[in-house]
This record gives structure tokens, sequence and C-alpha cells, in this order.
């Protein structure tokens, strides 16, 4: 178990899922996002705009395409209960700018994970990247 900056302990699964979902996403490998979430999944992938099913994963898809992203992403916090999670995360992505450069994000997500029925893995049942201002040394930093 890795620790937070609070300093508790994080559920080492939880750890692993993020690995798992950043690989997938730097690797603009579709299939393996999308087995990241539960069916009903919900994903705020732009501010205000919640979006599932066949929409989560068209947007993913346009974003991949269009933006070319990359990403860095660390659990801060971790709360379990039974097999939902509350996943807070410092993420940092590089994206394709208008003027065809790179730019840099910076964000905090909240994220509600939901432990398969067999217990074997955690799935993203709400992904919001928005969730929360970063802090202002973050920002700055972008």
């Amino acid at each position: 178990m890795g620790k937070t900056t609070n300093g508790m302990e994080l559920p080492a699964d939880i750890e692993e899922h993020l690995e798992s979902y950043v690989t997938a996403f730097n690797s603009h490998d579709l299939q393996a996002v999308d087995a990241h979430y539960t069916k009903e999944a919900v994903a705020v992938w732009e501010p205000g705009k919640p979006v599932s099913g066949d929409a989560r994963r068209a947007a993913a898809k346009e974003f991949f395409d269009t933006a070319a992203p990359t990403i860095v992403a660390d659990v801060r916090e971790a709360y379990v209960t039974g097999d939902t999670a509350l996943v807070v995360v410092d993420w940092t992505m590089q994206v394709n700018d208008d003027k065809g450069g790179r730019e840099r994000l910076v964000g905090v997500g909240l994220d509600v994970l939901r432990r398969t029925e067999d217990g074997g893995r955690w799935l993203y049942a709400i992904d919001d990247p928005f969730g929360e201002e970063p802090p202002a040394e973050r920002l700055a930093a972008a």
C-alpha cells in the first residue's frame, strides 16, 4: 500500500487500478480504457457534460484522436466501504493545442469505483476528472 499526502494508507488494488488505467489511456487503447468502467458508468470528460455507454466511448475516441493525450495520475485519497470507493486523484495531462503544440493541463478527479461481483477488480462507476479545482501551487506550475 502507498501513502497519501495526508499519511493515510491506500488500498494497493485501487492504486493498481489507476496504474492500469493510465497505461491504457496513454496507449490510446479504447478497448482497454473501456474495460476499466462498469457497463453503466458515467464519465465527465468535459465539465458539466456527463456521458455514458456509447456516448462515453465516442467521446473517448474523439479525445484520443484530436488531443493525443498523455496523463500522469496519483491517488491522493481513497475511502472504501464494502464494494464502493471514493477516490481523489491528482492528474497532469499533455494534450494537443490549437496551434499544433502541446498544452499542459492539471486537475483533481473525484471518482467512484465499484468492485466487481467476484471481488476481483475495481471499475469506474463515475469518472469525473474535473471534480474539484486543483490547488493553487499545481495551477501555478501548469
